[in-house]
């Protein structure tokens, strides 16, 4: 019995190995970016900002999620949820999605407009937040039932001066993380 296990796992590790040396080897997914994406994206991050329910954006905001998953050459750091505070989280927003992307396109915004900054992730994530806080304004115009405690209190942050301070100080509870992995 442990003949035929020892056996068995020999064969799988082997099976595993040669699979291995059979796939091709790990290629990006799409080519760095070009500067008309990158004008594309910035064009749609602000239209999102400023009228995130648009229904007609829809084929523009999947494009860009799998734009941003695939492109080599801007790398965002994911951190929305914990950006926006745990209360925001267990509000259960039912604009949580929206909004989550919006912090992480306007992230990517953030790096592309500053590509010099592209590792400045505190910068990057408050770029995100504000981002996203536009949307929220933007959202809560057009239906005051999508009010969020926590968001307001982001909002009220920012009008203090604050909003900084407070994304450095949440976002360590963030790893590196790029959109899409």
């Amino acid at each position: 019995m442990r003949k035929a296990g020892l056996i068995s796992l020999l064969f799988f590790f082997t099976t595993v190995f040669s699979l291995a040396q059979n796939e091709p080897r790990n290629e990006p997914k799409h080519a760095p970016s070009t500067k008309e994406e990158r004008q594309r994206f910035l064009a749609l991050t602000r239209k999102l900002e400023q009228n995130p329910l648009d229904k007609s954006l829809y084929a523009e905001k999947t494009w860009a999620k799998k734009w941003l998953e695939d492109i080599p050459d801007i790398n965002v750091n994911i951190c929305a949820p914990i950006l926006f505070g745990l209360d925001f989280v267990s509000e259960q927003n039912k604009y949580t999605p929206q909004l989550s992307y919006q912090a992480t396109f306007g992230s990517a915004a953030y790096i592309i407009e500053h590509p010099g900054k592209a590792g400045d992730t505190d910068a990057q994530f408050l770029a995100g937040v504000e981002s996203a806080l536009k949307s929220y304004s933007a959202i809560v115009k057009n239906d005051p039932n999508a009010k969020s405690k926590a968001l307001d209190a982001l909002l009220e942050k920012q009008k203090q001066g604050k909003l900084a301070d407070f994304v450095r100080s949440a976002s360590k509870g963030c790893e590196d993380k790029k959109e899409g992995t």
